[in-house]
């Protein structure tokens, strides 16, 4: 499989896509205005306490304070007696879960971490359990644990990472995490990122001592050297990046963590924009729409909620080769591939429902699920899939941190308020017409003129002029229509003359 990673840089906006065999399978934005702040450790002070919820809300320099759940504070130290034992959190069940109130008390400082962003009229989301990122190790300052990625499968495997890093580590009072990028790694490149992390963690200590509320002591890389740190590997062909000034930090970024990989970079300097060139920009357009076309004639329709975000498959115009079930079954093989890239291409988390075409055949629902399941394995976000129901819908969850693409990249219909339709010409018509009626009850007017948009006042004038006609002669008043371009279709102004 063909993969390549494409980061195209303006002054105001960064973008990153991920292309297997041509074909776009993930984009992620950031812009200068609205850098994400997920990663980024911050000092904080607790400002309300809410018993109820087992929370706090934390001031943290941000526009809106951010949340912070019980679960997520680290404990209070142990007592003496059980000294040398690893420390616990709230959130593990290790015995009693203390209150809120018992864990932080309103006016405390306290370092957090964002660990989701920002999302509509949320807060960011924190914790205190600090995590560092490095190429192949997560570094966390207050567990004192070893963890192996679940990814890695492999027990041999397993096994010798484990005693590489006891190795590494030694003494040493932090603890690890081994992320899925470590298998088959040398324990030289291990060792590189240890003391990589070791490094950062003395500076972020340093910046907590001296930083007042409010200030990031922190920061997560940016987008093009954060993708990098977490998807480049020997399956990447090629990194192509547009900026000379961005493509001069990945290569020193490259250079440093993945030596080896440092001729997978080249500077593009090609007269065509580089997304334009593999069609990124197409697929970014049509990944805003709700219709998805399928090969076969079929299609997926992705409704994203606040609640959840639900795919409905149609066969469309397929009608298949021998019999019903067999052009359903197609349809809902090519679905679940679709599907998948979709989340990956949208950036969709939550939960979400899959409504798949109705079978008959056990052995078709299977294959269906277990399509989608390896479309998902290629997903850097985290997937739980449930079994499909009786009526061929599969529940099933993607963990992510940061706004969907269609969020990101949009904003309301102003004309509809965010519903997604707007009321037809018709039906605004005769809400002018009601309108009229209750002015004239309410205020003596000779004469009313009507102010909408020129659909409405085109269907009023063609298509209702009788009944316009009678509605004067029963208001006895004359009524003056006006078509306003800048009106969108549901707006409109009685005006009492």
């Amino acid at each position: 499989m063909s993969e390549e990673i494409l980061i195209n840089v303006t002054p105001r906006e960064t973008r990153v896509g991920v292309v297997e065999n041509g074909m776009l399978q993930e984009v992620h934005v950031e812009r200068a205005s609205r850098r994400g702040y997920v990663g980024n450790v911050y000092k904080g002070r607790v400002q309300r306490v809410m018993p109820g919820m087992q929370a706090v809300f934390v001031d943290i320099g941000l526009e809106r304070a951010a949340f912070l759940h019980a679960s997520d504070i680290l404990r209070p130290p142990l007592p003496a007696a059980t000294e040398g034992a690893e420390p616990t959190t709230s959130g593990n069940g290790h015995g009693h879960v203390p209150s809120i109130s018992e864990l932080v008390h309103e006016g405390q400082e306290i370092v957090v971490q964002v660990v989701k962003d920002p999302i509509g009229t949320k807060g960011a989301r924190l914790s205190t359990h600090l995590s560092i990122p490095s190429r192949y190790l997560v570094l966390l300052p207050h567990a004192r644990t070893l963890g192996i990625s679940a990814r890695i499968e492999d027990e041999p495997e397993r096994q010798r990472l484990k005693e590489v890093l006891t190795t590494l580590i030694g003494e040493n009072p932090l603890g690890y995490i081994v992320r899925t990028n470590a298998e088959g790694q040398t324990a030289e490149s291990l060792a590189f990122d240890v003391t990589y992390l070791g490094k950062v963690w003395r500076v972020v200590q340093e910046n907590i001592a001296k930083a007042k509320v409010g200030d990031r002591v922190y920061e997560e890389l940016s987008l093009p050297l954060r993708s990098l740190r977490d998807m480049l590997n020997d399956d990447i062909e090629k990194v192509r990046v547009d900026s000379r000034e961005t493509f001069e930090k990945v290569v020193k970024f490259v250079h440093k963590f993945m030596p080896h990989l440092d001729d997978r970079v080249e500077h593009y300097s090609g007269e065509r924009p580089i997304f334009d060139l593999y069609g990124v920009e197409d697929e970014i357009q049509r990944a805003l729409k709700k219709e998805v076309p399928l090969k076969s004639g079929g299609y997926l329709i992705v409704d994203q909620t606040e609640a959840m975000t639900t795919i409905d498959v149609n066969t469309g115009g397929y009608v298949g080769s021998r019999n019903l079930e067999e052009t359903v079954y197609r349809t809902n093989l090519e679905a679940a591939q679709a599907a998948a890239r979709q989340l990956r291409l949208r950036n969709l988390g939550g939960i979400i429902i899959i409504d798949f075409i109705d079978m008959t055949d056990e052995e078709h629902r299977r294959q269906v699920l277990r399509t989608l399941e390896k479309g998902l394995a290629r997903d850097h976000a985290k997937t739980t899939v449930y079994p499909m129901s009786a009526l061929g819908l599969v529940e099933m969850t993607r963990k992510r941190t940061t706004e969907s693409l269609e969020r990101q990249l949009c904003e309301p219909c102003p004309a509809c308020s965010g519903r997604g339709t707007v009321k037809t010409a018709e039906t605004v018509t005769y809400e002018i017409f009601r309108e009229i009626t209750r002015a004239v009850r309410q205020f003596n007017t000779e004469k009313l003129l009507v102010m909408a948009s020129p659909k409405v006042v085109g269907r009023i004038l063609e298509e209702e002029s009788a009944a316009v006609a009678e509605l004067e002669e029963f208001i006895s008043k004359s009524i003056r229509f006006q078509a306003e371009e800048h009106y969108s279709q549901e707006q409109f102004d009685v005006v009492l003359l």
